[in-house]
Formats: C-alpha cells, structure tokens, sequence
C-alpha cells in the first residue's frame, strides 16, 4: 500500500452498517453465485458468511442477496440490483475518500518497522514473568 488508506464502515441507523467485510462478503457472491463459496474464499464458516449477509438483507429496506435454498439441484446466492447498487457505490466512495486521504496526509510517513515486527518477541521488560508457587497454607478457623 502506497500512501494511507482509509478503512471505511458506514452506519446507516443504529442497526444497519456496511464496511470492508460485509462489503467483500457481496463481493464474493457476485463472483462464485455461492454464500459457502464466498465465505471459504474470504477464509471464514459459512455461519458467518451467512450471518454477514442476514444482517444487511434485515438492515436495508428490499434484501441485497437472493438465497436460494441447497437440495438435488443446488442452491446458490446473488446480488439483487440493490446489493450491486450499494457495493458499486461504496467502492466508488472508497476510492474518493483514498484520494482525499493521499492528499490530505500528503508528507506524513510512519516509522519504518521491521518486515517481520509481528513476529518478534517483546522486549524482554514487558515479557510476563512466570512463578511457581509452592504449597499454600490455608489456615483453619
């Protein structure tokens, strides 16, 4: 990634919000015409894949994604025109903001960090000291 990025979640109510992972989720049905298939590619269990998908069928007023139900025949997913609305949309909106962002913050560089920072140790002052505690006296009373 060249430059800051903006992760963006919309809330359209209390109850009704969309951001890069519901987002991807619409994404993925629109590619393989399958929930289970765009879950297992975005590395998550189809509960919530599925889960992702109730929500915003519940949060908008007409449902984003037509399921239809498994058996001999298959089952399957796609975007209903709203679902391709919002998603277009919001890439679109995503892209805007990248810009603004990128000219904004224009000069701002973060501190190198190592390449592999996630994988080395704590220094060893903040390392969690481990004891073993001998027998405890419990006194009777």
């Amino acid at each position: 990634m060249a430059g800051p990025h903006a992760h963006i979640r919309l809330d359209f109510s209390a109850a009704c919000s969309v951001g890069p992972g519901k987002i991807a989720m619409l994404e993925g049905i629109a590619r393989t015409g399958s929930l289970s298939a765009a879950a297992r590619s975005l590395g998550m269990s189809y509960r919530r894949g599925w889960l992702l998908v109730h929500s915003v069928n519940e949060g908008f007023t007409r449902p984003l994604v037509e399921l239809n139900a498994g058996g001999r025949d298959g089952g399957g997913a796609r975007l209903t025109p709203m679902g391709e609305h919002l998603v277009a949309r919001y890439r679109a909106f995503e892209t805007e903001v990248d810009a603004l962002a990128a000219r904004s913050f224009t000069g701002l560089r973060p501190a190198r960090q190592p390449a592999d920072s996630a994988t080395t140790d704590p220094p060893a002052a903040r390392r969690p000291v481990k004891r073993r505690l001998g027998p405890v006296a419990v006194p009777r009373g």
